[in-house]
């Protein structure tokens, strides 16, 4: 079956028509493109740049005299190593935590069909039509009365059970042939081993979208892990970069190069795992 497009093959085929159509698809492509990697390439070249050129009234697209000392005085001065670390520790343990909890949620939901399973479901999807900051309160107040502030769970708590996650994993293991679960059972497979042995290998796909989600949100997330984390030494480097943000002594250049060190990690993994992400969504399927 011929697939419709806005110009049909046998146009493509004429050299003029192919020439004026794969020429607007290049400058729409580098259009775009440039709007997205623009802002991080000001960022990236501005903490090249000297104090006086970054405050010039005249903006230099390439910095004049390149230099990456104030790259190197935000990794030493600003601690940045420290606060990495703090953040990948919190990034992995709020993946497994939240991982843990939605998968099994999700198994629940599509494979045992518990009571009231479909009225549970739809309440977690509710949940994505509220707004953050309208749970903030409530959030903080109950974390106050468990004595979790200033602890990591204060953090992987809240984020446990996330209603998008449920929703895509349960998605994709509402495809998975019953059949299959059904001769595991035959051949004396638990509800716990059909879920590990079988399950899980099979919806690893769905499973990397899922964990890159998980590790980019805790990542950037900035304004629950600064009403969370108040000991300084334990913020994550979001909240670390804004509260020496407010100190004066601190050089515009040095804290935009320290920004970008904070970038490189999430946009590295985008980059790398793009592919995953799109086809993990659009898996909706197990085939043969």
């Amino acid at each position: 079956m011929a697939t419709r497009t806005l110009i049909s093959g046998l146009d493509l085929k004429r050299p003029r028509t192919r020439a004026v159509y794969f020429g607007v698809l290049a400058v729409t492509a580098v259009a775009f493109a440039a709007v997205f990697i623009y802002p991080l390439y000001w960022m990236a070249t501005a903490g090249l740049k000297t104090p006086v050129e970054f405050a010039a009234q005249t903006v230099t697209v390439l910095p004049e005299d390149p230099s990456v000392s104030a790259y190197t005085d935000a990794w030493n001065h600003m601690r940045i190593p420290h606060f990495f670390l703090n953040t990948v520790y919190y990034a992995v343990g709020g993946w497994l935590v939240q991982l843990s909890v939605d998968v099994a949620a999700a198994y629940a939901l599509s494979k045992l069909r518990p009571v009231f399973g479909k009225l549970v479901f739809a309440a977690m999807l509710a949940t994505l039509m509220l707004p953050v900051a309208a749970l903030l309160v409530p959030a903080y107040l109950t974390l106050t009365d468990l004595g979790l502030i200033n602890s990591p769970w204060g953090l992987w708590l809240p984020a446990a059970a996330n209603g998008f996650n449920i929703y895509v994993l349960k998605r994709f293991f509402d495809n998975i042939p019953h059949d299959i679960l059904e001769a595991a059972a035959i051949d004396g497979a638990t509800r716990l081993k059909t879920l590990t042995k079988i399950v899980l290998p099979l919806s690893r796909p769905v499973l990397a979208v899922i964990s890159i989600f998980s590790i980019i949100g805790m990542w950037k997330d900035f304004l629950w892990p600064m009403l969370v984390m108040q000991d300084p030494e334990k913020q994550t480097l979001s909240v670390a970069l804004q509260r020496l943000s407010a100190s004066s002594q601190v050089p515009p250049t040095e804290m935009i190069a320290a920004m970008t060190l904070a970038t490189i990690p999430m946009v590295v993994i985008f980059v790398i795992f793009q592919r995953h992400i799109l086809g993990g969504l659009s898996a909706g399927a197990v085939k043969g």
